[in-house]
């Protein structure tokens, strides 16, 4: 069932229970004030006038001064002698014993009335006790057999009808209502509709808050998060296509000069060939890695490894290159072990990256600091240098692939600009976090987080 016609029931519902609650008081209600109504005489001025002697007697408890009530009450010798005006009429008060207490001829004032004549009077009554008659001036009036049942089917007839009305009002404000809350959603449809045809540019409009908001902040940001996606997806392309198209062509170059005798063949003029083809080589197998960690589906050979022989490991194998270029590499550890459970070989490919780059853009006569550090939970290593700090831009980045922070740099000495993706991958794929940030004084810090084990 669509969102429109749940909507429209819940509000059909929702409306018939209020009418139903409405016509079922207002049928009690009439029928109790209507059975009032009768009992008082059957006129709405008599009926006032019952109500009124009968709350004196309930404050007196008695008929004592009775008669200043007539001779106060409104309209005294004036319009109609009933109605509204019933008041100033010639009736006739009676006590239960059916004694005269009140009447215009005073002459009838303490004469009894016979039963006959009391059956034509108004029955009064407090806290259902009965008080005494009254005696309308021209007696109660002769009402039909059934003038209840027609007066409450007339009541019935006209709550009825403003059901019916007030039920039309209530379904076109539920029509108008439902239109509202259906617009947002018509407008992420059609944008969903849009963006399922290529168009990632799709955002809706945000009005106020709510379940309906937050639905369309969701859609703006996945759309959003979509169309930065295909951007990279389209850099990225191109970068494989230039990072490809380089070797292959130096790689031709070389074969052809060969080829048409221009380089002699021998073991120089053959290196260069192959150096391109390990180049390309490795670029496969970069793209490869990262494909396989994408997927999940990345093999890890894991083991019980000792972090601290492992980085001491890694700046050995680095000393030599770092004293050509006057780098001091320096290490802090307080711990003789810190045991982890990795794929040797894996973390080593991203201690000899992070150490790579360190080296790349660590200035002269600079240095390089490794800290190791660990608690209950993880082992920390972190990596600084004192080159120079990278943008706000550089650092959204860092980890994205082919990214490089100077464009000009030549891809010689950058890299294929894989090396950080694929380290933040091989990380992330051993349960461990990896982090790039500026250092607040100079440089900037990789920090990577690994699982420890006892």
């Amino acid at each position: 069932m669509s969102m429109r016609w749940r909507i429209l029931g819940a509000f059909g519902l929702i409306i018939i229970i209020a009418l139903g609650t409405v016509a079922l008081v207002s049928r009690v209600t009439t029928q109790q004030e209507v059975q009032s109504f009768l009992g008082h005489g059957g006129q709405a001025g008599l009926e006032n006038l019952a109500d009124s002697l009968e709350s004196y007697y309930k404050v007196n408890d008695s008929w004592v001064g009775v008669e200043s009530l007539f001779r106060e009450s409104p309209g005294r010798g004036q319009g109609p002698r009933s109605g509204a005006n019933a008041f100033s009429g010639d009736h006739v008060l009676v006590d239960i014993e059916g004694i005269v207490i009140y009447s215009p001829s005073k002459d009838e004032i303490g004469t009894k009335l016979d039963d006959d004549t009391l059956t034509r009077a108004i029955l009064l009554s407090v806290s259902d006790r009965k008080v005494g008659y009254l005696l309308p001036e021209d007696g109660i009036p002769d009402l039909p057999e059934n003038f209840e049942e027609l007066l409450i089917s007339r009541v019935n007839q006209a709550s009825l009808l403003a059901a019916l009305i007030s039920g039309g009002v209530a379904v076109l404000l539920a029509l108008i209502l439902a239109a509202l809350i259906l617009k947002p959603v018509r407008s992420l449809s059609t944008a969903a509709a849009k963006m399922s045809q290529g168009d990632l540019s799709q955002r809706v409009l945000i009005h106020g808050k709510g379940e309906l908001s937050a639905l369309g902040e969701t859609f703006n940001h996945m759309a959003e998060s979509l169309q930065e996606s295909e951007i990279q997806r389209l850099t990225m392309t191109a970068d494989i296509a230039h990072e490809l198209r380089n070797p292959l062509a130096i790689q031709r170059a070389h074969l052809e000069a060969l080829q048409d005798g221009v380089y002699p063949i021998n073991n120089e003029n053959l290196n260069l060939v192959l150096t391109q083809n390990y180049q390309l080589s490795r670029l496969v197998d970069d793209l490869r890695t990262l494909a396989l960690a994408d997927s999940g589906e990345l093999s890890l050979n894991q083991q019980r490894i000792d972090l601290v022989i492992l980085c001491r490991d890694t700046v050995s194998r680095f000393e030599p290159q770092a004293r050509g270029k006057n780098v001091e590499i320096k290490v802090n550890c307080s711990l003789d072990k810190i045991f982890v459970y990795v794929d040797k070989g894996r973390l080593v490919q991203v201690l000899d990256n992070l150490m790579q780059n360190a080296l790349r853009y660590a200035r002269e006569n600079g240095w390089i600091k490794i800290t190791i550090t660990a608690n209950s939970d993880e082992a920390i290593i972190s990596l600084h240098n004192n080159g120079p700090q990278m943008s706000e831009q550089g650092l959204k980045y860092i980890f994205e692939r082919f990214y490089r922070e100077d464009k000009a740099r030549d891809r010689a000495s950058g890299g294929t600009g894989l090396g950080l993706a694929i380290s933040h991958k091989l990380i992330e794929a051993q349960g461990g976090t990896m982090t790039g940030a500026n250092h607040p004084v100079e440089g900037v810090v990789f920090r990577l987080t690994l699982p420890v084990i006892n």
